[in-house]
């Protein structure tokens, strides 16, 4: 069986010394490294097969925050922790709003930096899995027949199987039926675990009361 691979971490700074101590930092610690010269050379590699992005905010050609803007563009969600001199903290404060994950001051201490990784990977990790489950569950309800779409709605809108019947000009048991095979098909083990799959599908934006 063959080993899965080490998480990749790019690492985008103008100062080659840095990024050779970085390299070889983070590969002590079991990571594979890919190291970018200036923002350009890093976008036009594949930013997507990264886990994780050190990215110095100062370098010449594109900022490390013209750098994040143009990941936002391209819907890329890969941690960025940028790497700042201590005149450029309001601007790393800046990337933090923007959705970078953490910023460190220069020089980098090694231990704060390593673990600063590694919490990255973990929210990466955490994210694709996340975004894994949300595509498995759409898949489900997409298989589900109109019928039983509509009732997973009024089900998660907070409406009785009879409120349900009503509105549907069908039988409270058919209702029932539908609903139960909803359940099953999207995995869900009781009427509470229902309702959470379809706020988490977008069918409402908020709990009904008491779910």
């Amino acid at each position: 069986m063959t080993e899965p691979p080490s998480s990749r971490v790019a690492i985008v700074d103008d100062d080659q010394a840095l990024r050779d101590s970085l390299t070889w930092l983070l590969d002590s610690v079991g990571l594979t490294t890919c190291a970018y010269a200036d923002g350009e050379a890093f976008l036009a590699a594949d930013s997507g097969s990264h886990d994780a992005i050190l990215l110095d905010v100062r370098m010449p050609g594109l900022s490390g925050l013209q750098v994040q803007q143009r990941l936002i563009e391209l819907g890329d969600e890969t941690p960025v922790i940028f790497m700042t001199g201590h005149g450029d903290v309001p601007m790393a404060v800046s990337a933090l709003k923007s959705g970078a994950f953490d910023f460190i001051e220069k020089p980098c201490n090694p231990q704060q930096l390593i673990d600063s990784v590694q919490q990255a990977l973990a929210e990466h990790q955490r994210r694709r899995q996340a975004k894994q489950r949300l595509g498995e569950l759409q898949a489900r309800y997409a298989a589900l027949r109109p019928k039983e779409q509509r009732i997973l709605v009024h089900v998660a809108e907070g409406m009785t199987s009879r409120q349900i019947a009503e509105h549907l000009d069908i039988s409270a048991k058919t209702v029932e039926i539908y609903r139960l095979r909803a359940m099953k098909a999207l995995g869900a083990g009781n009427l509470a675990e229902l309702v959470r799959l379809c706020v988490a599908l977008g069918l409402v934006k908020t709990l009904p009361d008491g779910a």
